[in-house]
């Protein structure tokens, strides 16, 4: 019997441009995310706050001109290889609990590249493993790591150096493993990956 929460991901989302072909979505997705990360960079200061509310601006940012549900909380469930994300239900409590245990208690400033680190991978395998979103989920991640990299002074992340690019040093799955470590709160895998696309 199919779940009426869960949707197609093969299907097309229905968007605000009437857009039918993946290719076509696909491009208006990427340069909304372009606008928002320049926006998004334009505006960040030394006491810019990463919070809930910033991460539904920042999705919103990038694809309120494309689909409905930009800036909120995802209302199906989702599943990726088998392996099935926070049920829809559950995600005001799960991102209520990583704006309190974790994204309120981000400092300002680092003394030192291995806080930050530390910092990014459990931020970013969080949200990935909680996946909020019913799109963009991982692009809006990777936007926040580089803005968290940015507020540092530092360049982005080198998130070309993960597959399926040309000439990866690691691997998609090792990248997907690293996510799923975050249901033990186990960060060394995903801290081992930020190291690897440390900003040179």
């Amino acid at each position: 019997m199919k779940d009426p929460m869960r949707f197609d991901p093969n299907e097309p989302l229905p968007n605000r441009l009437n857009l039918t072909s993946a290719e076509a979505i696909g491009l208006s997705e990427f340069e909304g995310f372009l606008r928002a990360e320049l926006l998004l960079t334009e505006e960040l200061t030394s006491r810019t706050r990463f919070s809930c509310p910033y991460i539904c601006k920042m999705h919103k940012l990038a694809l309120g001109h494309l689909y409905d549900f930009a800036g909120k909380w995802r209302d199906v469930n989702l599943s990726k290889g088998g392996f099935v994300f926070a049920a829809a239900h559950f995600l005001p409590n799960s991102m209520q609990s990583l704006e309190t245990a974790v994204l309120a208690k981000l400092p300002n400033r680092y003394s030192d590249p291995d806080s930050l680190i530390h910092d990014l991978a459990v931020v970013h395998a969080e949200l990935l493993f909680i996946h909020p979103f019913r799109e963009g989920n991982g692009r809006t991640a990777r936007l926040l790591a580089n803005l968290m990299c940015r507020k540092q002074g530092l360049n982005s992340l080198h998130w070309e150096k993960i597959e399926p690019n040309e000439g990866a040093e690691i691997s998609f799955t090792s990248y997907i493993h690293a996510v799923q470590q975050a249901a033990g709160q186990q960060y060394e895998p995903m801290k081992n990956i930020m190291k690897t696309i440390w900003p040179a």
